[in-house]
């Protein structure tokens, strides 16, 4: 009972918060003057912000500026020991500063290393700090483009890259994270720029406590979809979540960019039915990942789970078994990856849940605009589909979804399972996957499964049992990394522009009306479908086989 009321709660304030927020964003990234700041930035940049782009030039941009974002994290990383804020900290290895760069231009923050001990307060602030905004606003950037896509016609343009990214962060993201760290910081969240202070045990022993720019760094982490922590244990720590309260609000923070795309979407093609529906359908995905991990975290199998109530093994106190597997469903289905307990610990079936979440796409909400582009996918699929069954030509928002723009929507629904199963199998094919994982047999398997899921679709969480932290998974990692994040973003923008080329159809009686019970059923089964076809064989001989065991 207290699990559900807690996630209704949080719930209800998401939804209730998702409106004005999505409303705003519609308004602030779709057209309109630009502000005098930004015009500034503009002229020293050399963009002419009224020039629109092809799929391809937008395209361009955007790898343009990932490229520049890993070089410039990388020279960051290698040379933190002779820059100031290091904090006694020297600097990385090549391969692990490489991982680390691409890890978080790419949205994933995947961390081979523990924060306190590897990154000083400049590389936090100014590299992690300023790569979590960029790589969030280019996410959004994507979803723009593709709503463009799908309401203009007859044009090959889709936008101005560089517009909606300055947008999206002073516009959006900037203002967020002022109040997100206002108020955690009010609810004790550590901000300080020292080194930390030592003390004298009640052994007479040494213990040095680390603080750092912890305040303003967690809601940015939150939000933005980038889940990397200042401390090792992520939110499981005091410093980064202290209280009860301030867990449930970090929760709202994962959750509410996404499902505020969902409503920008809505305002943007005039529909907001539209809109509405979408948020049906991760509402039901997102509702039945959260029954599943509850379930499966509170079944009183074996004595010890029969006389503590659940599996608290590896969980905070402060924050209980509800708690943590809200979180944790909550940060695997918004592609965030942060944590307030151990993953590894959960349930074999527990963990399994955490695992669907990212395998569905995460569409549930998903990503700062990577969830929203991907459930329109999933929304092409099952449009495909029903066209095919009522015997007319697929349409979505008057736009013909013919051979050319499922060709794109393939691609795009086969990259990511290619590529972890791939990286899985190419992992153990050269024994480093059987050696980095933490335990044997099919939980073994299901940490190394789990840690290219969670690569390859940006999340960044980890079973913490699997050992990332060598030169293979590193390079391995990278590749998983970029072709996970940018072929998909590829495939989006392809698809945009071949919509925008298109000139509306007419609706007519027989045409398949994408709003109702019927088609959010429809949508609903189609994202289950595709992750079961793609990932079922993983999963029984992964989680589903380590929890009959």
């Amino acid at each position: 009972m207290a699990a559900w009321i807690q996630a209704s709660l949080v719930l209800a304030v998401v939804v209730g918060l998702h409106v004005p927020l999505g409303d705003y964003m519609a308004r602030a990234l779709d057209g309109g003057k630009h502000w005098r700041g930004e015009r500034t930035l503009y002229r020293v940049c050399g963009i002419d912000p009224d020039r629109e782009q092809t799929w391809r030039h937008y395209l361009t941009a955007l790898i343009a500026f990932s490229v520049m974002s890993i070089a410039a994290l990388f020279a960051l990383f290698t040379l933190q020991g002779k820059l100031p804020w290091s904090t006694g900290h020297e600097g990385m290895p090549w391969r692990l500063a490489l991982h680390t760069a691409v890890s978080f231009t790419t949205n994933t923050s995947w961390q081979n290393y523990a924060g306190e001990s590897t990154t000083g307060h400049l590389a936090v602030m100014a590299g992690l700090g300023v790569q979590a905004f960029a790589s969030a606003a280019v996410g959004i950037c994507v979803a723009l483009a593709l709503v463009r896509g799908l309401v203009r016609r007859s044009t090959d343009d889709l936008g101005n890259f560089w517009v909606d990214l300055l947008r999206t962060i002073f516009r959006v993201l900037v203002p967020i994270a002022v109040v997100g760290g206002l108020i955690l910081m009010a609810g004790g969240v550590v901000q300080s720029l020292g080194a930390g202070h030592t003390f004298t045990t009640v052994a007479g022993g040494k213990q040095t406590i680390l603080e750092g720019p912890v305040g303003s760094w967690e809601p940015i982490k939150l939000f933005t979809g980038d889940g990397g922590g200042v401390f090792n244990a992520n939110s499981a720590h005091p410093f980064e979540n202290p209280s009860a309260w301030t867990n449930a609000f970090e929760i709202v923070l994962m959750l509410l960019i996404p499902t505020a795309c969902i409503r920008m979407f809505g305002r943007m093609i005039g529909s907001l039915k539209q809109s509405w529906t979408l948020l049906t359908v991760v509402g039901i995905l997102f509702g039945l990942l959260l029954a599943a991990g509850t379930l499966a975290q509170t079944a009183h199998t074996g004595t010890v789970t029969q006389a503590v109530g659940g599996q608290y093994e590896g969980t905070e106190t402060r924050f209980g078994i509800p708690g943590s597997t809200l979180f944790g469903v909550s940060a695997t289905g918004s592609a965030d990856g942060a944590a307030n307990s151990s993953y590894d610990s959960f349930s074999s079936l527990g963990g399994g849940v955490l695992l669907s979440a990212m395998m569905l796409g995460e569409i549930a909400p998903g990503g700062t605009g990577s969830g929203m582009y991907g459930l329109i996918v999933v929304v092409l699929v099952a449009v495909f589909i029903g066209g095919l069954m009522v015997g007319r030509t697929p349409e979505y928002l008057r736009k013909r979804i013919g051979y050319g723009e499922m060709r794109w929507v393939v691609v795009y629904a086969l990259i990511p399972p290619t590529v972890i199963l791939a990286c899985t199998g190419i992992a153990l094919a050269f024994g480093d996957g059987g050696t980095s994982m933490g335990n044997p047999g099919a939980h073994g398997l299901t940490e190394l499964i789990y840690a290219y899921t969670s690569n390859t679709n940006s999340n960044g969480s980890a079973m913490a049992g699997f050992n990332g932290a060598t030169d293979f998974h590193n390079l391995l990692m990278v590749f998983a990394m970029l072709a996970g994040r940018y072929l998909p973003m590829a495939c989006v923008l392809a698809l945009a522009g071949r919509l925008a080329k298109q000139q509306p159809g007419v609706v007519t009686v027989g045409t398949l009306r994408a709003q109702g019970v019927n088609f959010v059923v429809l949508a609903t089964a189609a994202a289950v479908i595709l992750a079961l076809l793609n990932f079922l064989p993983a999963l029984s001989l992964g989680p589903i086989a380590d929890g009959l065991l």
